[in-house]
């Protein structure tokens, strides 16, 4: 297949796509289907937020598209798969599937991870359900998505299972300057225990090249879930990811989400509490330098009673970056006795950062608690002045401060995704390469983190019975 920019997209890259990869007729409607709302939708569909986004910044005549993309490992990268070859994983080069590790106990168990396209064969109707669960027609890019992806990643956990270890999905961009559209589905059926990390890299590259992502998540009675997000690609890429939860009945899902790389990042969060008793916590970490822009919109749907969500979302600002935060409550009729609350915060280190933040709440019933609350301020000056009085440097002073910013949120986080947000934050001060790895200085972060961890444990158990 030859390359094709997304400027030039059209029925004829959906039809060499399907007959590749020899799809079913109900998947080739679907994807032109999706592609005919795409080509009809403007960047933003609302409105009220049209005038805020930074969408349009994805040039459509940068964007390659192409059913093959070059799988070789970036240098930068092999350390790190090097560390993760005998966790359970898989790894997207591209449109590439470059491995998957799974020992045989546990798939003896039910256990699967494999490609999209391996899925389709083998659970054809649960990903016909999962796709079509999908309105293209409330975004461009999840139609873009729906339409055009040439990749994916499937992960299914059977009934019953606990898994003692993560799940690593470790995506990278390829060095052909090729954009992946990927296809990201995880399944955790009832009485399931897994935690998933997912890592984004993206080589650094003289076009603009595009991650685009859509993923589905959906989680069984009496299941938890623990799901991370770090985005650490190169700030010449684009990164628009859309995510729909669902969850049943006294299901929990724990979503963290640190965004540090790209030029643009774009991402949609929609959660739907569909069962009694389900449960969302989202932490959204943002760290934003030089003229990056962050773009999040997360929603929380309560459709049954007893629904608890909570969603934090916190954004650090230098030079002339700048995020816009939109947040949704929305409690429906039939979910009275729920409980959800929404922040968006900001901190802006530089005269040229911005940061908005539009929470909102739709309240259709009685009986329900909902609140939700916002702030962008600067650096106060005062706080500053006292640490420089402790001979602190006003970069020093910066970091301490930044640092019990983001405190309160990460006391609900392990103390491994402690250490790696710790890790990525100090080289976005000494604006070095992005990285997550085991090295030495990690190992001894991790050590801090792990007593701080259980240090918290122990304040909360005294205040609690005092």
């Amino acid at each position: 297949m030859s390359q094709l920019a997304l400027s030039t997209i059209d029925s004829s890259l959906i039809e060499e796509i399907s007959s590749k990869k020899n799809e079913p007729n109900w998947l080739k409607e679907y994807r032109k289907n999706s592609l005919s709302v795409y080509h009809d939708l403007p960047a933003e569909v609302s409105p009220l937020y049209n005038k805020y986004t930074d969408a349009r910044r994805m040039n459509p005549e940068q964007v390659s598209l192409s059913l093959d993309s070059d799988s070789s490992v970036p240098d930068f990268l092999s350390k790190r798969l090097d560390e993760i070859k005998n966790e359970i994983s898989i790894v997207q080069i591209g449109s590439n599937i470059h491995s998957i590790n799974i020992d045989d106990e546990l798939k003896s168990k039910g256990l699967v991870i494999s490609s999209l396209d391996d899925a389709l064969q083998n659970h054809s109707e649960l990903i016909q359900k999962i796709l079509e669960d999908s309105n293209s027609k409330e975004d461009k890019y999840t139609a873009l998505n729906n339409a055009a992806f040439n990749s994916g990643i499937f992960v299914y956990i059977p009934q019953n299972l606990t898994l003692d270890k993560p799940i690593h999905l470790v995506s990278c961009l390829s060095l052909d300057g090729i954009s992946t559209i990927s296809r990201n589905m995880v399944i955790a059926e009832k009485n399931t225990q897994t935690s998933v990390i997912q890592e984004l890299y993206a080589p650094k590259m003289s076009k603009q090249q595009a991650y685009l992502e859509l993923l589905n998540t959906r989680i069984g009675e009496n299941s938890k879930l623990d799901f991370t997000t770090l985005q650490i690609m190169d700030q010449s890429v684009v990164n628009f990811s859309t995510r729909s939860t669902y969850l049943a009945q006294d299901a929990k899902i724990n979503w963290y989400l640190g965004l540090f790389g790209s030029m643009l990042s774009r991402y949609r969060i929609d959660y739907h509490l569909n069962g009694t008793g389900a449960v969302v916590n989202d932490a959204e970490v943002v760290f934003g330098n030089n003229d990056q822009s962050f773009d999040l919109n997360t929603i929380v749907n309560h459709n049954a009673q007893s629904t608890e969500g909570k969603v934090v979302e916190k954004s650090i600002l230098k030079d002339t970056s700048k995020s816009l935060f939109k947040g949704m409550i929305r409690i429906n009729e039939q979910a009275a006795h729920s409980n959800s609350f929404l922040s968006g915060r900001s901190i802006l280190l530089s005269k040229g950062a911005k940061s908005d933040s539009i929470p909102g709440l739709e309240i259709f019933t009685n009986d329900v608690k909902a609140t939700h609350s916002a702030s962008v301020a600067q650096v106060d000056d005062e706080q500053i002045f006292y640490l420089g009085t402790r001979c602190l440097s006003h970069s020093e002073a910066e970091r301490i401060i930044v640092e019990g910013f983001l405190e309160p949120m990460s006391r609900i986080m392990s103390y491994q995704v402690r250490a790696w947000l710790a890790n990525i934050i100090e080289s976005k001060w000494m604006n070095t390469e992005l990285t997550i790895n085991m090295d030495d200085q990690l190992k001894s972060i991790v050590e801090v983190e792990e007593t701080r961890y259980n240090e918290n444990e122990e304040v909360e158990q005294h205040y609690k019975y005092r």
